[in-house]
């Protein structure tokens, strides 16, 4: 059995990234992976342009008088041209500074006259200088900035940068496809009717949701019966059509749990069983070079271990960097009874106590209560052989 930190090295070190890769439109690539890095080839902003709308002036005019004629007007989008002498320019949000200028006062800080006049607040500038209210060419990104990484899930503000440095194309992974199947003949779809001896099988629709979450394609092979050539079959199958293969049940010591003895006879079964609760009987090996990650049957220990192991691994085989989810430590608001041998990862609410944020344990720890999950914001870890406090630290896995 291996601990927690030897089954995850173990699962990484495996994991070999993908080097398929496709250039998509940014319009269809949140989501997805860099396969390259996004070099900037030009500057942002690519001038220097006001920061709101007012009046760009030369602050050095400011010794001799208050008010100024306005010389020119500068709209967002346009070029006005040098500053005349002792005169200041109407601008706008963006517009481009004209030569000569050196700072924008903003309109509210104005007063405007009759003929072209407009009194300036003098008090707004003292202890300002030189650049106020004006965003300096490149301040935001520079040219040959590299901007985001190769390896990073891009998200709706990287798009908007990728935008702003004018590409609209980029390199990243094509998506790798996991096949699924659940085992155990006593689970009914949701649209079943009920039967006595019989559940409903949510680990199918919450295994098929992470895996979505993460863009994977998925092939559902649906239920499987519990039978070692059912499942033969089955693993057969999955590893045809897919990049690694990813099963709920069946991973146990059971006389009904056939995952073990079939990866067996198909491929090589190289790890199984972690000293963790919930999820000791989590499996990795591999169908010919398929890889192949066994979750338990019970949802609450298939969740956790998709969570802890499988999404790293997966994440990880995509080309990601920073795969591995680092824990925030908080204060406990709880107190454990007993020790255990194994790492214990218990569903979890941030609550505030006393202007502190704090965790509080869900009350029914069983790994088959699956509303646990829902309510948690997270898993909080209790170590081996340790008894945790109220008031102690405590490290916090975010969902």
């Amino acid at each position: 059995m291996k601990t927690f930190d030897q089954a995850l090295e173990h699962l990484l070190n495996q994991a070999i990234p993908t080097v398929k890769t496709k250039n998509i439109a940014i319009s269809k690539a949140l989501g997805k992976t860099l396969a390259e890095n996004i070099v900037a080839m030009i500057n942002v902003p690519a001038y220097d342009n006001s920061m709101m709308d007012g009046y760009a002036l030369n602050l050095d005019s400011l010794k001799t008088t208050d008010t100024f004629s306005v010389s020119q007007r500068i709209a967002a989008g346009n070029t006005g041209s040098e500053l005349a002498t002792g005169t200041i320019a109407r601008i706008f949000t963006g517009a481009v500074i004209p030569a000569g200028a050196n700072a924008v006062i903003m309109q509210e800080e104005t007063q405007i006259l009759a003929n072209q006049k407009v009194k300036l607040n003098i008090e707004f500038f003292k202890n300002k200088g030189r650049g106020v209210n004006i965003r300096r060419t490149g301040e935001d990104i520079a040219v040959n900035e590299t901007i985001l990484k190769k390896g990073k899930v891009l998200q709706a503000q990287d798009l908007g940068l990728i935008a702003s440095i004018g590409i609209d194309k980029v390199k990243v992974y094509q998506p790798l496809t996991v096949a699924t199947f659940t085992t155990g003949n006593e689970l009914l779809e949701p649209n079943q009717p009920p039967e006595q001896g019989k559940i409903f099988n949510s680990n199918r629709y919450m295994l098929a949701a992470a895996i979505a979450q993460l863009d994977f394609k998925l092939i559902d092979l649906g239920i499987v019966d519990d039978t070692l050539e059912a499942t033969i079959n089955a693993l057969t199958e999955a590893a045809n059509v897919a990049n690694i293969v990813i099963t709920t049940g069946g991973v146990s010591v059971g006389e009904e749990d056939h995952i073990k003895p079939a990866i067996e006879q198909l491929g090589v079964l190289n790890m199984w069983k972690v000293q963790m609760k919930p999820g000791k009987p989590l499996a990795y090996g591999y169908l010919n070079q398929t890889p192949f990650i066994g979750l338990p049957g019970n949802p609450v220990s298939a969740f956790a271990t998709f969570k802890l192991f499988a999404a790293a691994y997966l994440k990880t085989m995509q080309g990601q960097t920073d795969c591995v989810t680092e824990p925030i430590w908080l204060i406990a608001n709880f107190n454990t009874q007993k020790v255990n041998f194994r790492r214990e990862f218990a569903r979890a609410k941030l609550v505030n106590n006393q202007q502190e944020t704090c965790i509080e344990l869900y009350p029914n720890q069983g790994s088959g209560v699956l509303s646990s999950t829902v309510w948690a914001d997270g898993l909080v870890v209790i170590p081996e052989n340790t008894i945790i406090r109220q008031g102690d630290k405590v490290a916090f896995y975010h969902f």
